[in-house]
């Protein structure tokens, strides 16, 4: 698949929590390549940032071949996107990384933590189309009750939420969640924080349940060739002939079992 860098136009931008922006961007040549659980690399306009971020995709309308971004203001790159508004253009490089696989007939569980959320909606659009919204399960986690883009994952299947401070839903993590409900599945498809990756694939282990994971990590050159973002894997990397995985190129999707946490 080919990766192309172009001069995409915003088609619009909305706050959608504290921090939380929702960036739909026209990006023909990229949303028709595109799958769930990959990811586009942004530009600064900011001479002096000469690194892209990377955002995964929360949205991909291969028809309109529009892109929806939603990411969390975290330094100084997130916060000039945070200005963008209808009109404006900005570089993007894409679609990088490999997406989730599409199970057919398998109950699963999409759990998302934090930033995590967003590029987990999409795959419940396409699960959804495949196996039926019954087969869907969103199990979503969250700091407080900014529960942004919840309402979207109902459209896809049946949602349960976990929140730290328990102002909703469930009073703990995503497993406490689970827990609660006594739910189950055949698969478990995973974004957000280390910690709570590294729970989800020890549940994953106990239960005898096959468990895709995305990473999120701080990358550099966002195609492979830096090695800044790696991860512990089982076997050797043929790249860099040690036993790690390049997040940007080889993930950042894999399957709980290829790697240490």
């Amino acid at each position: 698949m080919a990766k192309l860098k172009m001069t995409a136009a915003v088609v619009s931008q909305e706050q959608l929590a504290e921090g939380i922006y929702d960036l739909r961007l026209q990006a023909d040549e990229i949303a028709s390549q595109a799958a769930a659980g990959q990811f586009v690399s942004v530009y600064s306009k900011d001479g002096s940032r000469l690194l892209p971020r990377p955002i995964s995709l929360c949205g991909i309308d291969k028809e309109s071949g529009q892109l929806r971004l939603v990411y969390r203001v975290a330094g100084a790159g997130t916060e000039e996107f945070s200005a963008l508004k209808a009109g404006d253009t900005v570089d993007i490089l894409g679609p990088l990384g490999n997406g989730f696989p599409l199970l057919e007939g398998k109950k699963a569980f999409l759990i998302g933590g934090g930033i995590g959320i967003p590029p987990m909606l999409q795959l419940a659009k396409e699960l959804s189309s495949l196996n039926g919204s019954e087969m869907v399960q969103s199990v979503i986690g969250y700091r407080d009750s900014q529960q942004f883009l919840k309402d979207e994952f109902e459209a896809y299947g049946p949602v349960y939420t976990a929140t730290e401070d328990g102002s909703r839903g469930t009073k703990g993590n995503v497993l406490d969640a689970i827990r609660e409900h006594a739910l189950t599945a055949d698969v478990i498809y995973a974004c957000g924080p280390t910690p709570m990756l590294r729970a989800l694939k020890t549940y994953a282990a106990e239960h005898d349940i096959q468990c895709w994971i995305s990473l999120e990590e701080k990358m550099a050159c966002g195609v492979g060739a830096c090695l800044a973002c790696v991860c512990q894997s089982k076997e050797k990397d043929e790249h860099s002939q040690v036993h790690n995985k390049r997040i940007c190129k080889d993930g950042p999707v894999f399957l709980a079992d290829e790697i240490e946490l």
